[in-house]
């Protein structure tokens, strides 16, 4: 004959979760210093996973968009015959690209051979910090999408006096970052005045290295020709391949092999493929670091169940049962481990805003990326618990209390 189970009998078999729970977390309390450092692995590995993920992301987003406003830019190049004699672009070059339908903007450049920016007559001649002198239209900032930093861009008054605006490199280099009536810089034995700052030009970096005057300054002060060397040209962005297969015969229509035509957008587009390939190779080192902190992790609750032998006899001689023990242990596995995982995102997070910011990104945190990585660090504690939790739930009761 079957007999009724007693309450205390009842109350021994089941464990409630949260109860559960604050057993867990009362057990990492009670050791703080080793379970902070034991989550800090953890953090380590989940920081760099979302950093690294998060700063691709946002350098993504600014490529993208580059890509996305500066996609319809096409530039038409001086190009060089078979016996190496640069080939001049022809004269009518800009007026006939223009009276292509789908070109919205169009602007001439032309690199003066043989100019030297100083800084000042005192520096030397070959100190030239590698600026070049470029003959510049007063449409380039519209066809560039380009902007200032400092100052102003070529106006009417750089036609009729020594006028020049430096592109970002240049201004680093010459070491001006402030406008003032004596900021000057020495070309070709004649001080001009500089009147802006340009700041960086995804598509057009070669203007980031350059001193930019006027085609009437650069013809009266240099000798300058007049023809230009390349041309930027903004189009249709639904008709862009179509307008790059006739620029070569547009621009030079007796020699079209002779002219290059580029597409800068295709080189952001070959950047960010670059950047996703070293992006892959760090997640993979981040995998490993999570790695190697569940393994910390699994070391540090082994440790912990030799350690608490007299808890665990303790609790079973009061009626807990083995797998209520084997709860306890790997539920502090889980959430020591999830700690680690939430402090990871968070620090993670303060890295991807400050890097972002820093470069000028806008900061991008994925909360698909931050909630995965968390999932993530959940499993490995799960995982690094199991042995833990098996090993503490096999101890009998009185060898417990026999080897405290």
């Amino acid at each position: 004959m079957m007999r009724a189970k007693t309450g205390t009998e009842r109350l021994r078999s089941r464990i409630r979760a949260g109860e559960a729970i604050r057993l867990a977390a009362a057990g990492l309390a009670a050791r703080r210093t080793r379970s902070i450092l034991s989550a800090l692995g953890i953090a380590v590995a989940v920081a760099a996973l979302v950093a690294v993920l998060g700063l691709s992301d946002s350098s993504q987003a600014r490529l993208l968009a580059q890509l996305g406003a500066e996609g319809n830019l096409l530039t038409v190049a001086t190009g060089q015959t078979f016996s190496g004699n640069v080939t001049p672009l022809e004269p009518t070059a800009e007026t006939m690209i223009a009276a292509i339908p789908p070109v919205q903007h169009v602007t001439a450049v032309g690199t003066v051979p043989g100019a030297t920016v100083r800084r000042s007559a005192a520096v030397a001649a070959i100190d030239t910090s590698g600026i070049s002198v470029v003959a510049a239209q007063d449409s380039l900032l519209t066809a560039l999408d380009g902007h200032l930093i400092r100052g102003q861009y070529l106006g009417r008054m750089a036609s009729e006096y020594p006028e020049v605006v430096l592109g970002f490199s240049a201004a680093q280099n010459l070491g001006i970052d402030v406008l003032g009536p004596q900021t000057q810089v020495f070309i070709n034995g004649r001080y001009f005045a500089v009147v802006g700052i340009l700041g960086p030009i995804a598509v057009a970096p070669e203007l980031d290295d350059a001193a930019l005057v006027s085609f009437p300054r650069a013809t009266a002060e240099f000798g300058f020709d007049g023809a230009p060397t390349r041309i930027y040209v903004r189009t249709d962005p639904d008709r862009t391949e179509a307008v790059a297969a006739v620029l070569p015969f547009t621009a030079a229509p007796d020699g079209p092999d002779q002219v290059e035509v580029r597409r800068p957008s295709d080189v952001l587009a070959a950047r960010l493929e670059a950047r996703n390939a070293f992006v892959d190779l760090f997640i993979a080192l981040a995998g490993v670091a999570l790695l190697v902190g569940g393994v910390g992790i699994a070391n540090i609750m082994v440790i912990a169940v030799f350690e608490r032998r007299t808890e665990i006899g303790l609790r079973r001689a009061l009626g807990a049962r083995s797998r209520h023990v084997a709860v306890q242990f790997f539920l502090e596995s889980i959430l020591l481990s999830a700690c680690g995982g939430v402090a990871g995102v968070a620090i993670g997070a303060a890295v991807i805003w400050i890097v972002a910011t820093a470069q000028g990104s806008p900061p991008v945190v994925s909360v698909q990326v931050a909630g995965l990585a968390v999932l993530a660090t959940i499993a490995v504690g799960a995982i690094a618990g199991i042995y833990p939790a098996a090993r503490a739930a096999r101890l009998a009761p009185a060898d417990a209390l026999r080897s405290a």
